[in-house]
C-alpha cells in the first residue's frame, strides 16, 4: 500500500523536468480506452472500462497481470494487445497523435531557460520513440526512458531514477510531471517533486497528499518553474 509522503521543497527552477508521455504529454490515454474495447470485442472478448483504467500509467507486464486477474487465463492478451496497437496505429495516421494543452508552452520555456528535460513513460520504447516521432516532438527531449528499460514499473520509482540519472541531477533537484496515480506515486518514492494535471483518473487523497502541485494544464505548470 503506498505510504503518504511529505510534500516537498522544490528548487526554483529545478536543475531538470521529466514527463510522462501518454495523458500527460499526449492526449492518447481516451482514445486508447475506446480502442482496447474494440480490441478484445474483435476477439470476442468483453472487457470493462474499469478494467482498462486501472491499467493506466502501468508497464505492459503489469498490464497484461491485471488483465489475466479479471479474466481469468484463457483470455487471449497478446492477440489482443497485437489489435490493439494496430488500431493505435491506425488511429494515429488518420488523426495525428493530439498535444495535451500547453505542450509547446512549457517546452519552449525549459527550451528558453537552458533546462534539460525528457519523458520517462510506462510504453515500450519502439512505440514511445514512433508516438514522439508522430507527434512531431522526439527531437525535443534530450533523454527518452521507457518501460522496458527497468525491471519495475510504475509506480515503482526505477523509471524515474533512471531519467534522473540520465539527465545528470539528483532526483530532489528535479521536477516531474504526471497525469497518473501510479505516476506520482513513482515520484513520490523516487523522491522527485510532482506536478500533477489530470487526464481521466483523480488520484486518492493518500496520493495526492504527497504531490508538489495540482495544475490544470502544462502552462499552467510552465509558470511554476521559475
Amino acid at each position: 500500500m503506498f505510504k503518504p509522503q511529505a510534500k516537498p521543497r522544490v528548487n526554483a527552477p529545478p536543475r531538470a523536468v521529466i514527463f510522462d508521455m501518454d495523458g500527460l504529454l499526449l492526449d492518447t490515454e481516451r482514445p486508447v480506452k475506446d480502442l482496447w474495447l474494440r480490441a478484445a470485442r474483435s476477439k470476442g472478448w468483453e472487457i470493462r472500462v474499469e478494467t482498462v483504467y486501472r491499467t493506466t500509467g502501468i508497464d505492459e507486464l503489469s498490464t497484461r497481470r491485471i488483465m489475466l486477474e479479471d479474466y481469468g487465463p484463457d483470455f487471449p492478451y497478446d492477440d489482443i494487445r497485437q489489435e490493439l496497437r494496430r488500431l493505435v496505429r491506425e488511429e494515429a495516421e488518420l488523426n495525428g497523435i493530439p498535444w495535451r494543452s500547453g505542450l509547446a508552452v512549457i517546452l519552449d520555456k525549459l527550451e528558453r531557460k537552458g533546462i534539460p528535460f525528457g519523458v520517462a513513460t510506462s510504453t515500450r520504447r519502439e512505440t514511445a520513440l514512433w508516438k514522439l516521432e508522430k507527434a512531431g516532438i522526439r527531437g525535443r527531449f534530450a533523454i527518452i526512458t521507457c518501460g522496458d528499460e527497468v525491471q519495475r514499473g510504475k509506480p515503482a520509482p526505477d523509471i524515474f531514477l533512471l531519467a534522473a540519472d540520465r539527465l545528470g541531477a539528483a532526483p530532489q533537484d528535479c521536477l516531474g510531471l504526471e497525469d497518473s496515480p501510479a505516476g506520482l506515486q513513482a515520484l513520490a518514492a523516487a523522491g522527485i517533486p510532482s506536478i500533477f494535471i489530470k487526464d481521466m483518473l483523480e488520484p486518492p487523497p493518500e496520493v495526492l497528499a504527497a504531490v508538489w502541485r495540482r495544475c490544470e494544464d502544462l502552462a499552467e505548470a510552465a509558470a511554476l518553474i521559475g
